[in-house]
This record gives structure tokens, C-alpha cells and sequence, in this order.
């Protein structure tokens, strides 16, 4: 209609110009813009017509344009059926339709009062012009899932001290219908992180092709615009629902407003809510939480028809992959080096490598009752998960030559030190108790019992008597004692190894302070 008045003001200035001011034929097209055919054109025609200036006061824009054009119709665009243009963006979120399937089915509609497919899609692109911006970005159904934290929290009081801690809010939002999910949890960290997840697409009951993050720490290793390092925990969960990670660019916000319009309305139409309840668990929080999540799922739109829970229904539900036969377990994976015991070690328990792998890099996995090693892409190794302090060795991960001292336990060994004596017995106990580990001792313990293939029972439980006595605890003092033959040496003859026995007071070599100037 615009294009309409701004010809018909054209026409009236030309024939003014000619009419009235009596300028040329070429000065009025250097005025006008036009052509200097089309301007001898219209001047023709109005001599045709016997015009003059000025123009009798009934022709109005519509008359005059049936005089310069008989065969327009002036009227046909307004005759014209308007598409629902908010239909038809919704229809457009489908997967595989397209803006000209959408025309066809609008020229069946209305076959004599249709616009052509060139006029349909350049006023459906100024229909969106005028939408809010968040509109602009197409997503097609069962395509993206929008996820991030808000950055409000929720207060939970500790019933106990009365003290207020707070809780995450993690929310989730699809792109082509908007349905949202939310929930409290302790923390950001990667389990309440992938949790979450879960348990998202648990509510969805189904799965999008797309998650589309911010570049949390627990999702993202390391932000990159065009190649993120995703997070390996992140990346197993992404595997186990057959679903791509794709990070939202550093700094650019409309890559998640989805997530962002998200957390805005939760925190208005939930968290607002809620601001006058004390809750006293996460769990008194959650269930809040997913009674005014209801509320805001069925809430109408403002400027389209339907509210979220129709749009999930119509949109994105029947786009969704399905669920997996099992929810994803939370596997904690972390490089670490197998070190030169062919251990590595996961929180103070220690499991066995195979020992050629001394030295490398391996990925250790941890879930609730199971620790994998990997190397590689390749299980190496699989312990029961254990907790507390200790050793969990697989024999066939030793070398040979270790085997056989894997056979051993603090029992035997004591077993055998009471065959040669009470202080041999005495001294292996001490050994097995000092250390964290009794593992630990076994290498300094089986020295010592070998030695009995060297030197008498008797020998070796003198020595260990005078080592208790001193308080000597390495093997090559044992030897040295035993080598020397300490062991044999009475007590009024002992060396000074022994602390019992006093040091002579008076001796011909001994000097004093009148010795020395």
C-alpha cells in the first residue's frame, strides 16, 4: 500500500510540474527520478485525458490511477487472504517443512485470492522483522536443548543451626517450543552437572539432536570459539544419549538466548514465588520447583497462540529420539600416570596396572562400584571400586619376580619370625605397624626371615633383641649388626650402638678442658 501512495504522489508531482511550473520533459525527470520515457509516457496520457492543474477535487488517489492504469486493480492486494503469519512460523519449526510446502498448502487454501510465492515470503520476512528478537533465530523441532545456571540461588535453611545455604538452579530450555525444566542442586560441579542433564531429558522424555551449553567449566575444559574442549565426562554422558555437544561462542550471548529468556522467566515466575518459603532440604525445594514449573509450562503465550506444554506437545515431543534403555551413571574420569609400583591411585585406594604400562598416561574411570583404567581408548584394567586406605593388586598385572612376594600376608610373615624367635617376632610386628600400609613392609620383613638361610635362628634373634633394645628399623643395620657380630658381644662389652650400656668416664686418651688453650 506504501509503494501504492508514493506512486500515486510521483504521478500528481509530475503532472503538476508539467501543468502548473511548465518544466521540461527532461528537467522533470532529473526532479522526479524517472525515466524520460516513462515521464513522456504519463504526460501523454494526461493530454490524452485533457488534464489541467490544478486536478478537480473529487479525483481522488484511486480515481487517477484507473485513468493512468485501466487495466490495475487497485484494490486486489487488500482483497488478498493474510496468511497467519504466526502459523506459519510455527509450521516452519517442523522438521522438513519448508516456506514453499507452507505457500502450497495457503494457495489450496484460497487458490483465487492468494499471494505468489515471492510476495508470501518477502511479507512473512517483515512479519519477523517486526517480532521480538528472541523469534529471529529459527530452531526446528527436537533440534536444540538450551542448558545453563541462573545466577540467582536458592536459599535452604539447615534445620539444626538455622543457617542458610544456597543452591544452584539449573535450567533447561528447547528451542522450538520453549518448554522449560528446572531444578535445585548444591552445586555446579560436574556430578550435579551431568545430573541434571539427566534428569532433564528424563522430564522431556526424549532426547534433541543438540545441547547447546554455556562454557561452564564442568562442560567445557577449554573455551574456543570454533574448537571447545569438551569436558570427558561430559562427552561419555553426550554418548550414552546419542546427542551432540555444540558450546555457545565466549561472549556471544544470542548463541544461548534461548537459556537466557529461560532463566529470566524461572527466576521471575519461580524463584519470586518463592521467596517467602523456608525450605529445609533440597528435596523441599525440588518439589516446589516442579509445582510452579507446571504453572509456567501452561501459561499462554503473549504473541502466539498456545502456551509451552501444546508447543512441546505439537513441536518438539514427537521430534525427540528416544530415551536410552538405562539413565547415564555418573563416571568420574581423570588422568593419572601408573607409577613405578604399577599403581595408580584414586582417593588414597591404590589399583594395580599391568606393569608394562609403568610410566604412562592412562584414564582412570570411577563410577559407584567399578574403577576402569584406559590407555589409549582401551580397558587395561577393571577393580571393584574399594574405599579407605589400601591396595587392590591383580597378580597378573606383577612382574614374575613379584609374584611370588604377592603370596605373602602379615600373618605368614609373623608365623615365620616366631619360628626363629620372640625379638625376631618382636621386631617384624613393629615393622607391619609403623607403616600406613602393611604391604609397605613386606619387602623389609622378608629381608630380614632371609637372613636366616645366612646366619643361625640364634644369631638373628640376638641381633633383633639389640635392635629393639636401640630402636634400629633398617634391614642394613641389621646386617651390619650381624656382619660385625654385635649379636655376640655381651652386655659390658657392647658398643655404643647399644643405648643401655654407659660410656667409660676415665681413660688415658680422654682430655679435658686444661688441654687446650
Amino acid at each position: 500500500m506504501s509503494n501504492k501512495r508514493t506512486t500515486m504522489r510521483k504521478l500528481r508531482e509530475i503532472l503538476r510540474l508539467r501543468l502548473q511550473a511548465g518544466l521540461s520533459i527532461r528537467a522533470i525527470s532529473r526532479s522526479t527520478k524517472l525515466s524520460v520515457g516513462g515521464v513522456q509516457k504519463l504526460l501523454s496520457r494526461a493530454a490524452a485525458l485533457s488534464l489541467t492543474w490544478p486536478l478537480p477535487a473529487d479525483l481522488d488517489d484511486a480515481r487517477l490511477a484507473a485513468l493512468f492504469y485501466p487495466g490495475a486493480d487497485p484494490d486486489a492486494g487488500a482483497r488478498r487472504a493474510v496468511p497467519d503469519w504466526a502459523a506459519v512460523h510455527e509450521e516452519l519449526k517442523r522438521p522438513h517443512v519448508t516456506k514453499r510446502l507452507v505457500w502450497e498448502e495457503y494457495t489450496q487454501q484460497y487458490p483465487n485470492r492468494c499471494y505468489g510465492y515471492s510476495q508470501f515470503c518477502e511479507r512473512y520476512r517483515r512479519w519477523l522483522g517486526q517480532q521480538q528478537r528472541t523469534m529471529r533465530q529459527s530452531h526446528p523441532a527436537g533440534e536444540k536443548c538450551f542448558v545453563d545456571y541462573g545466577g540467582d540461588t536458592v536459599p535452604v535453611i539447615d534445620a539444626g543451626t538455622g543457617e542458610a545455604q544456597p543452591a544452584q538452579l539449573f535450567v533447561a530450555v528447547l528451542g522450538a517450543s520453549d518448554y522449560t525444566f528446572a531444578e535445585a542442586t548444591w552445586t555446579q560441579a560436574l556430578p550435579d552437572w551431568l545430573g541434571s542433564h539427566t534428569r532433564a531429558m528424563t522430564y522431556f522424555g526424549g532426547v534433541p539432536a543438540l545441547i547447546v551449553p554455556d562454557n561452564l567449566r564442568s562442560g567445557v575444559s577449554r573455551a574456543c570459539r570454533y574448537d571447545p574442549d569438551i569436558n570427558p565426562s561430559y562427552q561419555q554422558w553426550a554418548e550414552h544419549y546419542q546427542v551432540a555437544i555444540l558450546p555457545a561462542r565466549p561472549r556471544k550471548p544470542r548463541d544461548k538466548a534461548k537459556a537466557e529468556q529461560g532463566v529470566l522467566l524461572v527466576q521471575r515466575w519461580i524463584l519470586a514465588r518463592l521467596r517467602r518459603h523456608r525450605c529445609f532440604s533440597l528435596a523441599e525445594v525440588n518439589r516446589h520447583i516442579a509445582t510452579l514449573l507446571d504453572d509456567l509450562n501452561n501459561r499462554p503465550f503473549k504473541r502466539r497462540p498456545g502456551c509451552r506444554r501444546t508447543a512441546f506437545e505439537t513441536l518438539d515431543k514427537p521430534a525427540l529420539k528416544p530415551l536410552p534403555p538405562q539413565p547415564y551413571e555418573y563416571i568420574h574420569i581423570k588422568p593419572v600416570t601408573v607409577h613405578i609400583d604399577y599403581h595408580v591411585q584414586y582417593q588414597q585406594h591404590y589399583y594395580s596396572v599391568p606393569h608394562q604400562y609403568v610410566g604412562e598416561r592412562v584414564e582412570l574411570h570411577a563410577s559407584n562400584t567399578l574403577i576402569e583404567l584406559h590407555f589409549h581408548q582401551r580397558c587395561i584394567a577393571t577393580h571393584p571400586r574399594r574405599d579407605g586406605h589400601g591396595f587392590t593388586t591383580h597378580p597378573a598385572h606383577m612382574p614374575e619376580r613379584h609374584r611370588a612376594q604377592q603370596q605373602w600376608s602379615p600373618e605368614r610373615l609373623r608365623r615365620w619370625a616366631k619360628q626363629l624367635g620372640p625379638q625376631v617376632d618382636t621386631w617384624v610386628r613393629q615393622q607391619l605397624e609403623r607403616r600406613s600400609h602393611p604391604e609397605q613392609a613386606y619387602r623389609v620383613c622378608l629381608g630380614l626371615l632371609q637372613l636366616s638361610k645366612q646366619y643361625p635362628a640364634t644369631r638373628l634373634n640376638a641381633a633383633c633383641q639389640r635392635a629393639n633394645q636401640a630402636g634400629l628399623t633398617r634391614l642394613k643395620q641389621m646386617k651390619h649388626l650381624l656382619e660385625t657380630h654385635q649379636d655376640q658381644i655381651t652386655d659390658a662389652t657392647a658398643p655404643a650402638t647399644d643405648s643401655t650400656t654407659p660410656l667409660p668416664q676415665d681413660h688415658d686418651n680422654i682430655r679435658g678442658p686444661q688441654h687446650f688453650n
